[in-house]
């Protein structure tokens, strides 16, 4: 048993130790570098003055790559052309800068690359790396700082850049769209706070870009904005706030077009509600037209008849409050439309909602006799309309009790369209749901100037519900859909009912929303009352 059990024992660890020689010199993984590279050298040396020099050369003690460049990396003041930078793409122990641009005298310029800089092996970066020289005497040294907030929203956007123009003789309102800032810095994407450094003393123009193109220019289409209205001086001790807005864009029509028969297409930027759209042309004596708003795209769909048989073309005059602008547009035989007619909502109801019958072609004729509405036990329900004549749809009000089920009928010719199509039998059923199935939220407001809009949104910012109120009340939101809302309240300074947005060349700044910082859970067969008080 014993001579057994010491052969075992002798085998095993000769085992053990074969597997040890056989594991010899196998890396283990060791522990991971998490060292960021380091500059070794700089030529020129970094916050050089009197700079000359078209070409700046940074070496580190490894391989780095450069990352995300176009948007972590901020040139102030912007050179135009911009410089090559290298390398793109590939690793390398240098960042080369060749400089193409005239450069100005006596300035300040900083390369501020953010966290594009990280090593080739495990990506560590070198943080917020900055090479700033001067083509003077020395250095700028002052700064100009503060933060971000947005209009609309509980987190601005990332990488908002901040922008000084010096106020010049040559400054107008108008600079900001036409050319680039004397200095610029950037929110990057980890935080909202700034701070534009190596600037000279004087006045500045401040303004905040949510720059989509990156040209350090203000697109309207598609940027958003923020600025102060007054001048800052530099130097001051003062923290700077922006508020970010979307501007409503100004009026405009784009590319009008025939897309079928007796149907051309508008094409808007802006305020489309107060479009006028004229016919030029000598149209015959039973010529008739609609307008409606396409329910997929930014456009006025406009609707004509007869046809027109001895022209090719036909001119229009567009106007909407400065606007006004001539246009002609090519028409040609085709074939129109099929009338198609769709209702919403298709399933669940909401106690306060409407339901909604929508044609693509404008409704000319609408029969409301020939529409019905039964519960499940089919007794006959009242219920009212109205047209809404631009989106072309027959909104039907009614009211409602829990866990019912309502029969909507159309009879034929109940709706007669522009082209005198009309519809077949349409059936639609919706239901309700118990009223334990949803939760009640009551919100008092302490401080708020009225009238407000208050509003339950999404993360996103999307409204879900809102009431608007013209005194100090408790406000109400019933049988609200379980969910986790955010409550917004909107300042309706103009007394409009409808959040306005900012405009800059009218110095005008958005509408003030205040959001509760907690988020609120509503949950089914509650009620919850919400106390705010506004700053």
């Amino acid at each position: 048993m014993n001579r057994t059990f010491y052969k075992s024992l002798q085998l095993i660890i000769c085992c053990i130790f074969l597997a040890n020689c056989a594991n010899k010199g196998t890396p283990g993984g060791g522990v991971k570098d998490i060292t960021p590279p380091v500059i070794v050298k700089s030529v020129p040396e970094n916050f050089s003055t009197n700079f000359k020099e078209t070409e700046i050369r940074i070496t580190f003690n490894e391989y780095i790559k450069i990352n995300n460049l176009q948007k972590q990396l901020i040139i102030s003041p912007p050179m135009d052309p911009a410089p090559e930078i290298l390398p793109q793409g590939t690793a390398s122990k240098y960042i080369t800068i060749k400089i193409t641009d005239t450069l100005d005298a006596n300035t300040t310029y900083a390369f501020n690359f953010g966290n594009s800089i990280v090593d080739n092996n495990e990506g560590n970066p070198y943080p917020y790396y900055r090479y700033v020289f001067s083509t003077g005497d020395y250095i700028d040294s002052l700064s100009v700082k503060g933060n971000i907030i947005d209009a609309s929203l509980q987190k601005p956007d990332k990488f908002v850049s901040i922008m000084l123009y010096e106020m010049d003789s040559t400054f107008t309102d108008s600079t900001v769209y036409k050319k680039k800032p004397k200095y610029i810095t950037n929110t990057l994407d980890s935080t909202t706070t700034f701070s534009i450094d190596n600037i000279k003393a004087g006045k500045y123009k401040i303004i905040a870009l949510k720059d989509e193109n990156q040209d350090s220019k203000y697109q309207q289409r598609s940027d958003k904005i923020g600025f102060l209205e007054e001048t800052i001086s530099v130097p001051k001790d003062t923290l700077y706030t922006i508020k970010l807005f979307k501007e409503v864009s100004d009026p405009k029509i784009i590319n009008p077009r025939l897309i079928s028969g007796e149907k051309i297409a508008f094409g808007f930027e802006g305020d489309f509600e107060k479009m006028n759209i004229l016919i030029q042309s000598n149209t015959p004596e039973d010529f008739s037209y609609r307008v409606t708003k396409d329910a997929k795209s930014d456009s006025l769909n406009y609707w004509y008849k007869p046809r027109f048989k001895d022209t090719d073309s036909l001119l229009f005059k567009v106007t909407n409050k400065n606007y006004s602008e001539n246009f002609t547009v090519r028409i040609s035989e085709q074939k129109k439309d099929t009338l198609i007619i769709k209702a919403s909502p298709t399933s669940t109801i909401g106690f306060e909602e409407d339901f909604n019958i929508s044609g693509n072609i404008p409704f000319e004729k609408i029969a409301r006799k020939r529409i019905s509405i039964k519960d499940k036990d089919s007794v006959d329900v009242s219920f009212k309309t109205k047209l809404d004549s631009l989106k072309n749809a027959l909104v039907i009000s009614f009211d409602k009790t829990e866990n019912n089920r309502y029969n909507i009928q159309v009879l034929p010719n109940a709706f007669t369209d522009f082209f005198e199509n009309k519809n077949d039998t349409l059936n639609y059923t919706v239901s309700t749901k118990a009223f334990e199935e949803y939760g009640n939220v009551r919100v008092n407001l302490k401080n708020a100037r009225y009238p407000v809009i208050v509003q339950l949104t999404d993360e996103k910012g999307e409204v879900k519900v809102e009431k608007y109120s013209k005194k100090s009340e408790p406000i109400d939101f019933k049988y609200v859909t379980p969910n986790e809302y955010y409550l917004r309240v909107i300042h309706d300074a103009n007394k409009n009912k409808k959040y306005d947005s900012g405009n800059y060349l009218k110095k005008q700044q958005p509408e003030k929303i205040s959001y509760l910082s907690e988020k609120q859970e509503v949950r089914s067969n509650f009620d919850y009352t919400i106390d705010f008080t506004l700053l």
